[in-house]
């Protein structure tokens, strides 16, 4: 049985920039091979999905970026543009660390 990570990415306040961020984090977890990984024995599925709203318009305003969550952990990204992809992908999804710079609390 596999368990899923989804990366939920916010088009709500910056339509463009968001869906620029989700292609960008699709194209990243293909070319690195993450979309399906094992994990201390378990196989994990990871998706990216749009959504209208993370209610965190105003940690949207402040910059050029999209608002990111992955899920299960909860982890909250703010200001993502698509140039964050692939450190993302590879220090989150890749080696579980939480990339400092752009997490918001």
């Amino acid at each position: 049985m596999s368990k899923d990570r989804r990366l939920f990415v916010c088009v709500k306040q910056k339509s463009g920039v968001g869906e620029d961020v989700a292609r960008a984090l699709k194209k990243e977890l293909k070319q690195q091979g993450l979309k399906s990984q094992v994990i201390a024995g378990e196989k994990w599925r990871t998706q990216v999905q749009t959504c209208n709203c993370l209610d965190l318009c105003r940690h949207c305003k402040k910059g050029p970026g999209a608002a990111l969550i992955v899920y299960p952990e909860g982890t909250v990204y703010g200001n993502v543009r698509p140039a964050d992809a692939a450190e993302l992908v590879a220090e989150h999804l890749g080696r579980g660390q939480v990339v400092k710079r752009l997490r918001l609390d």
